[in-house]
């Protein structure tokens, strides 16, 4: 298939089919908006019953044209799509934009529909955005092509859009005008029945005038081909997305830890987090970061200065900054014994910087020099509150001649006004971003603090730790014989992972209390006894662990005792034996753990472990297969990390024998497609050197 999207994107003519001279229809506004944005080409309006439409010649049918067409866009009712495309590759058109909707999202039979007129296009070696879109834009000057239905022609920019959604891509369009966000290309995507958000990933990191990445996705078709592409242009520049489905139904038929904590949204954020995107929650945000990072440098740290002309708002900026993981940094003597000198008395020379409501614009613009100079400081947020005696075009001046020449992020806040306003056309030509609130400023650069942070991290490259025979656990897993829900019986789940070099303490499986006894005085006590019943996953929750026995009449009292509150469960006669282990004290506790998305493939995750894991659900996810950047990201991404590293003096966990852990159970979770879910709570940190050991395992195939 190819990846060259010229004929959709630089098209060098532009057929429309099913032109129309009526206003208020979607063929005519089509037409009207390539003829009005000034496309530099020829555009051929096809209606079998017009000589001309809107004044330009038109054609019966798109193979009656005499020159050559690299876009064709059709407008046709749905039963006539299919043959329209069929006409349009016979002539050769390598660009079509099917606007038609009544494709796959109104049902089956729409659905085969579109798929017979995507492998036909392929087939033809051409390619398609849609069906059921609102369309193109781009604002190359070479082409200036605004081939959609919208009411809006953005300005010219290097920002490129990618939109799901037709009718927020109408909203998209209007608000970057509304903000004067230049925009490189748009693309409505509709059904993505071929061109997806990929294609448009890989093109937009081929073009040198497409700085930042907008994408409102609703799905995505490969998920790992987008991981891999969304990683490698991140690196060079930022994708800003908003992904819906946030409260869909989670995962089927989770019944582990692992599962049960793994809610709808854990694949995609994992997804975010292995590949650098800037995830925000709604459009408004989107255009927010877009502003920001458009024009402004990425900061190289967290620290923050703030500058202000009222207490409130500078309070209210510090606040969320703390909370969004900025810091608002000391400013060191010489800064404030400058900042003094020409301030008055009252005002404060700490960070947040007040410089009271009296501040001049010549004030502005030397304590913008002064933090912007200072090295404790890696970016700046000017807050503003316009008092009757200051002009507010004035103080946009200052700001902008403050921040001339400076290689730190400016970024400004002019109290209750979005975007950058028409009087202030200086700060608007100096590109510093203006937000209503604190909180939105603070926001916007925090997410490009934590990119800038991501981009300078090394890549990840593969981890695969020796020792591991996955040929022989995927037999294993194979072979195995599961109960009725698909878990794997202790011994089978003991080959998969002894396959993989999990350690394991020693367990013996006992069909009788004597048995029990037996394995236990063979062990040496102290030993753990654990409930072995086909459709209880969590033993805890019915009574069945018992632990520290230090002999064998211990281990006939605790026998009894899981017997009788299997009983007081309503599950008597459940039990088909025990597991005898040695008990094994100190370590941190831990779960490492393996569910399946539907769409997204295996997850890994990692956090803090015990029957409590629930209620803490202190965890992270990662998608597998595993790389050394995203196992380290895993382990320190939990809240809980510092018990792993000497907490309050505590001796330091093993940490490098813990990712190493995490390393092959994403290795079999990515070889091993049958693994649906696998639990190994808790996993026991011990102490440097001492490894980790998996206590309790579970494993369900599907």
């Amino acid at each position: 298939m190819s990846t060259d999207l010229s004929g959709l994107l630089r098209p060098r003519s532009v057929a429309v089919i099913g032109a129309s001279g009526r206003r208020g229809t979607i063929g005519a506004e089509i037409l009207h908006n390539l003829l009005h944005a000034g496309f530099n080409g020829p555009v051929y309006p096809v209606n079998p019953t017009a000589i001309a439409v809107q004044s330009v010649r038109a054609w019966p049918d798109v193979r009656a044209i005499p020159d050559p067409v690299d876009l064709a866009v059709i407008v046709v009712p749905q039963p006539q799509v299919l043959g329209v495309v069929d006409a349009c590759l016979e002539k050769g058109i390598k660009g079509l934009l099917v606007i038609t909707a009544g494709f796959k999202e109104v049902g089956p039979e729409g659905a085969a529909l579109e798929l017979e007129m995507a492998r036909r296009v392929r087939a033809a070696g051409a390619r398609m955005v849609g069906p059921n879109c609102l369309g193109i834009v781009t604002t190359d000057p070479e082409t200036r092509l605004d081939a959609t239905f919208a009411p809006t022609f953005p300005p010219e920019g290097t920002v490129s859009v990618a939109s799901q959604s037709g009718a927020l891509g109408v909203a998209m369009l209007d608000y970057a005008r509304e903000l004067n966000i230049g925009i490189r290309d748009f693309v409505s995507m509709g059904n993505k029945a071929d061109v997806s958000g990929n294609d448009l990933l890989s093109w937009w990191s081929n073009d040198p005038h497409t700085q930042v990445i907008l994408l409102y996705l609703e799905s995505f078709g490969n998920p790992r081909r987008f991981r891999d592409l969304a990683a490698a242009v991140s690196l060079c520049k930022p994708i800003v997305a908003v992904k819906s489905g946030r409260s869909a139904r989670g995962l089927v038929a989770a019944s582990s830890h692992t599962g049960s904590l793994a809610g709808a949204d854990a694949a995609v954020q994992a997804l975010v987090e292995d590949t650098g995107i800037l995830r925000v929650d709604t459009v408004d945000e989107l255009f927010d970061m877009a502003a920001f990072l458009a024009h402004q440098p990425i900061p190289r740290g967290r620290r923050v200065a703030i500058l202000t002309n009222a207490g409130g708002p500078g309070i209210l900026a510090t606040d969320a900054c703390e909370a969004l993981g900025l810091v608002v940094t000391d400013l060191p003597g010489p800064v404030t014994e400058e900042l003094r000198s020409f301030l008055p008395p009252a005002a404060s020379v700490r960070n947040p910087v007040d410089m009271i409501a009296s501040a001049t614009p010549a004030q502005f613009t030397r304590a913008i020099r002064a933090l912007l100079g200072c090295e404790a400081v890696d970016a700046l947020i000017v807050l503003f509150v316009p008092p009757i005696t200051t002009d507010a075009e004035a103080v946009g001046l200052a700001i902008a001649a403050g921040a001339a020449g400076m290689d730190k992020p400016v970024i400004s806040c002019f109290m209750g006004r979005h975007g950058v306003p028409e009087a202030l056309s200086r700060l608007q030509a100096a590109h510093i971003p203006s937000y209503a609130f604190p909180e939105s400023a603070v926001r916007v650069l925090a997410g490009a603090a934590r990119y800038g942070e991501w981009r300078a991290r090394a890549p990840g490259v593969a981890v695969t730790p020796s020792g591991m025979d996955m040929t022989a656990a995927c037999a294993a897993l194979a072979a195995a014989v599961p109960d009725a829900s698909g878990w794997l019986a202790p011994g089978d789940v003991a080959k998969v992972l002894g396959a993989i070099g999990v350690r394991l303490p020693e367990a013996v499986v006992a069909e009788s209390v004597g048995e029990a006894a037996t394995a236990a005085r063979r062990m040496g006590f102290p030993v753990v006894l654990k409930l072995v019943a086909e459709g209880v996953v969590h033993k805890t929750d019915v009574g069945g662990v018992r632990v520290d026995l230090r002999n064998e009449g211990d281990v006939f009292a605790a026998w009894e005792e899981i017997a009788a509150a299997l009983d007081a469960h309503g599950l008597a006669g459940a039990m088909r034996g025990g597991l005898v282990q040695p008990m094994i004290d100190g370590g941190v506790e831990t779960i490492v753990g393996v569910t399946r998305d539907p769409t997204y493939g295996p997850l890994v995750m990692f956090g803090l472990g015990g029957v409590q894991v629930e209620l803490l659900r202190d965890v992270k996810f990662r998608l597998a297969p595993l790389t050394d950047r995203s196992v380290h990201e895993l382990v320190r991404g939990i809240r809980g990390y510092p018990l792993l590293d000497g907490w309050r003096g505590a001796p330091p966990a093993d940490v490098p024998a813990l990712e190493d852990l995490l390393a092959r159970v994403g290795a079999l979770a990515d070889a091993c497609p049958t693994l649906a879910e696998l639990d190994l709570n808790p996993v026991k940190v011990m102490g440097v050197g001492q490894g980790c050991v998996a206590i309790d395992a579970r494993i369900r195939v599907a």
